[in-house]
């Protein structure tokens, strides 16, 4: 039995006392967390803004197994909250759909969550109306024409069935049920909204795909909520993908178990404690990339250094060579020497330990 095989479904407990403690630990470091950010200038708070969004875009694809391009997702969201930022690029449908889903749930908290806005969302994230190679119902609930919706896992043959949603008949009064909820969920705190939406939303599983993201969407807009911002500090999607096997384990257990959720609340606070804190590292990101173009405001760098040096303080994978300086600069070897040398006669990079053929550079930070 699942879930919503259970008598009382959809009547969800959960043990106030023992999760008391984390909650308030979990309100603690969110108003400090949001406390340090009021204090930041305008601008410091929009590139936290656009570096978390980065990283939530990118880390709940990648949680499914789809892996976007972060400059694309980065130039995406600058160019729907007109930013002016250095070095965009192009972005494709798929990246901007998933982009327009997350700006959507968080920029507009305030507006209802309806069927047709999780519509317009299921839509946004298969623009082409395929998942994959396979044609799947967009913008319209499952209707199981191919079995019952089910999540696997393992070879063909020897699959392992971890969940089986209710059937297709029943999703609309499903969702209509979740939906009057969350716009009325009573006397809960804010913080277990979210993760009870969350659950709630993936246990109906109302979608051919897409159900996941569209869940963890949903949790973002109802800490929005909670918080009363647009702005977003911190990733939670990042930290679910930092252990997304136990994502998964306390996700099957908690729909084959029991309507007390309680272990399932614990789980999901914990992790939002986790991300609050890790937005701690995200914010000296932005501090020391602030920093360092205070200290070369007025230094004479040419289009293609501007570039790259907002490329890698962004944060690039591996190493910076000379090799990746010209791949990321759309320029010759040559030129990406010449770049390379004037920087470290500024003091703006440095050659890091080693030579030949892997020699690689660093940014130079000050205290």
């Amino acid at each position: 039995m699942y879930l919503w095989d259970l008598a009382d479904w959809p009547t969800f407990t959960w043990d106030d006392q023992a999760l008391s403690p984390l909650l308030a630990q979990a309100s603690r470091e969110q108003g400090r967390l949001l406390g340090k950010m009021e204090a930041l200038g305008f601008e410091l708070r929009d590139e936290a803004h656009l570096h978390t969004l980065t990283e939530d875009v990118v880390k709940t694809s990648e949680i499914e197994g789809d892996n976007l391009e972060p400059d694309q997702v980065r130039s995406s969201i600058a160019r729907r909250l007109g930013m002016d930022v250095a070095g965009l690029i192009p972005s494709d449908r798929h990246v901007d759909g998933v982009v327009e889903l997350m700006l959507d749930a968080i920029g507009n908290y305030r507006n209802p969550l309806t069927e047709e806005r999780l519509f317009a969302w299921h839509a946004a994230l298969f623009p082409t109306g395929r998942s994959g190679m396979q044609k799947i119902s967009v913008g319209a609930w499952r209707d199981d024409s191919d079995g019952p919706m089910q999540v696997i896992s393992g070879p063909m043959g020897r699959e392992s069935v971890h969940y089986q949603a209710p059937p297709a008949e029943r999703v609309a009064a499903e969702v209509a049920s979740f939906l009057r909820w969350f716009e009325e969920p009573g006397d809960i705190d804010l913080l277990l909204i979210a993760g009870l939406a969350h659950l709630w939303f993936v246990t109906i599983h109302p979608f051919d795909d897409g159900n996941g993201r569209i869940a963890r969407a949903i949790a973002d807009m109802a800490l929005a909520r909670a918080e009363g911002s647009t702005k977003r500090f911190y990733s939670l999607s990042a930290q679910i993908r930092v252990d997304r096997k136990q994502y998964y384990a306390i996700l099957e257990q908690t729909q084959k178990g029991q309507l007390d959720v309680t272990e399932w609340q614990k789980w999901f606070l914990e992790t939002f404690l986790c991300a609050v804190r890790g937005a701690k590292e995200n914010l000296n990101t932005v501090l020391q990339k602030a920093r360092f173009w205070d200290r070369y405001a007025k230094s004479a760098l040419n289009d293609r250094q501007i570039k790259v040096l907002n490329r890698v303080l962004d944060g690039i994978e591996g190493k910076l060579t000379s090799s990746k300086w010209a791949r990321l600069a759309k320029c010759s070897q040559d030129t990406a020497g010449r770049d390379i040398a004037d920087l470290i006669s500024k003091g703006a990079l440095k050659k890091d330990p080693g030579g030949g053929r892997s020699t690689s550079y660093s940014v130079v930070f000050q205290d």
